[in-house]
């Protein structure tokens, strides 16, 4: 008896640890289909969440800066020194007609004969999308030696506000050959504020 007691007993212990093995294998479908469904979604929407939190976050500490005193006064610093070197390139409308004058005296400075110039626009013309900032173009033509020619360039290049050169002709007359009476033909352009 003590043999078929023992069968009986493996035959009722294998048949529940089968049932408990699978309550516990559909339990754990049921919990992973549930994560799933259930908590995948969320932790997506935890870590978005912390993402906002985290830009909130870091404009809170902008705006706190930013009420400081110090750095308002660093960013006026700034912007002056912005302003400076943005001064270097463009001139300003009322400055813009003052600027013949500027060119001719530069001409003068390099002794350079029979200097012409002239607007190729009466009046700025745009620039692509700048709102505040327009081109002002200029015809010059003149007569010098090579050597008068680059010092006229090389003063108009460093000339504040820049004055840029679109292009330029140099031709050299027949009747000289010595080279001091080249004709040149100048297209310059500065940048000016409108």
């Amino acid at each position: 008896m003590n043999s078929a007691y023992r069968k009986n007993f493996i035959k009722s212990y294998k048949k529940q640890l089968m049932t408990v093995a699978l309550s516990w294998m559909g339990c754990f479908v049921l919990f992973l289909f549930a994560y799933i469904l259930v908590l995948a979604p969320q932790n997506k929407t935890k870590n978005a969440v912390e993402q906002k939190l985290a830009k909130a976050k870091q404009g809170h500490q902008s705006a706190i800066k930013a009420t400081q005193e110090e750095t308002r006064n660093e960013s006026k610093r700034e912007i002056e020194q912005l302003k400076d070197k943005l001064d270097n390139y463009i001139i300003g409308f009322e400055d813009a007609a003052g600027l013949t004058f500027d060119i001719s005296r530069i001409a003068s400075d390099a002794k350079i004969s029979t200097f012409s110039i002239r607007n190729k626009q009466s009046r700025v013309s745009n620039i692509g999308d700048c709102e505040h900032i327009g081109e002002n173009q200029f015809d010059i033509s003149f007569t010098a030696s090579f050597e008068q020619f680059t010092t006229f360039l090389n003063a108009l290049e460093r000339h504040k506000p820049v004055v840029f050169v679109d292009e330029f002709t140099m031709s050299r007359s027949a009747q000289d050959k010595s080279g001091t009476g080249n004709r040149v033909s100048m297209s310059v352009a500065v940048f000016v504020r409108k």
